[in-house]
């Protein structure tokens, strides 16, 4: 099996137009996609249909070669992580998630072991006993993570797993998610693109309950057409270097020193660099590369 979620004309119409518009996607076996798009582009409303809380109009949904959610077939396959969702105030994460371990399938022995470890790996054990009232904003939203992936299940669904963390737990979250990459198949919708592109092997642009354009990170931040050269101080005649090679345009930003280079995709970056790179050494070449961020080829799009 190839693709472990297959989404195909999905509809869903709402009073104020359509969530999702003819909205077909399908999810690699094994990959960790990223969903990214502007409020109200249909991000939630596609997880919701394919974790069986919202009912689409039209379409087919089928997860893992096995049709749409159904809780007899896919149990302890398939879990997810609600946008803004809350767990019980009064639960204790050690019991919460051994609970939610035994739903998915665990004997008690396995489902209370694989809730320290994993309470252990998102540096909640000191506060396994506490009621979830007791603990910050950021350490529910680690034990609401946390519980996606109690059993390892084969699918996992997570929107906006990393909002309200601080710096130091954000990191050791994407340490955590990266770690399961090729052992679940993970699917993540943010705002936070710089976080897409650090967890993701591949990525979806969606609009207005449409599918924009679907590839693999690396083919959507290729280096065809673009570099970006990390100089000391902004070059004298930026107009100059667009002369130096036939359909170069170059672009200066003073906050970081880069000068951006765009040119024809057929032109060799080599060409270009043996052509321009001279005339910039006397600016303090730092650095070279080629290709874009996530951010500039959604903005690009």
């Amino acid at each position: 099996m190839n693709d472990a979620i297959v989404t195909r004309s999905l509809v869903k119409l709402y009073r104020g137009g359509r969530a999702l518009d003819s909205f077909s996607l399908s999810v690699p076996t094994g990959s960790t996609m990223g969903l990214v798009g502007r409020n109200g582009a249909g991000k939630t409303t596609w997880m919701m249909a394919v974790a069986g809380f919202v009912l689409p109009d039209s379409g087919e949904i089928s997860i893992l070669g096995l049709g749409p959610f159904d809780a007899d077939k896919h149990a302890g396959r398939f879990a997810i992580l609600p946008q803004d969702s809350e767990l019980p105030l009064e639960a204790r994460p050690g019991e919460l998630l051994a609970r939610y371990g035994r739903l998915q399938g665990l004997t008690s022995a396995v489902a209370d072991r694989e809730a320290d470890s994993l309470l252990a790996a998102f540096n909640l054990s000191a506060h396994a006993n506490k009621p979830m009232r007791a603990l910050s904003h950021g350490m529910r939203k680690k034990v609401m993570v946390a519980q996606a992936f109690i059993g390892s299940p084969d699918v996992v669904l997570l929107d906006e797993p990393l909002s309200g963390l601080d710096p130091e737990e954000a990191n050791r979250m994407r340490a955590f998610i990266r770690a399961r990459r090729r052992k679940e198949t993970i699917v993540i919708s943010s705002h936070n693109l710089d976080d897409i592109e650090k967890l993701c092997t591949h990525v979806a642009f969606i609009g207005s309950g449409r599918l924009e354009r679907v590839d693999t990170l690396a083919a959507l931040t290729s280096g065809a057409g673009r570099l970006v050269v990390t100089l000391r101080r902004r070059p004298d005649d930026l107009a100059a270097l667009e002369t130096l090679v036939a359909g170069v345009r170059v672009s200066w930003r003073e906050d970081t020193c880069e000068l951006t280079v765009e040119f024809d995709p057929a032109t060799a970056p080599e060409e270009v660099n043996a052509r321009l790179l001279p005339m910039l050494f006397s600016c303090g070449v730092v650095s070279v590369s080629s290709g874009m961020t996530l951010e500039q080829a959604y903005l690009a799009r």
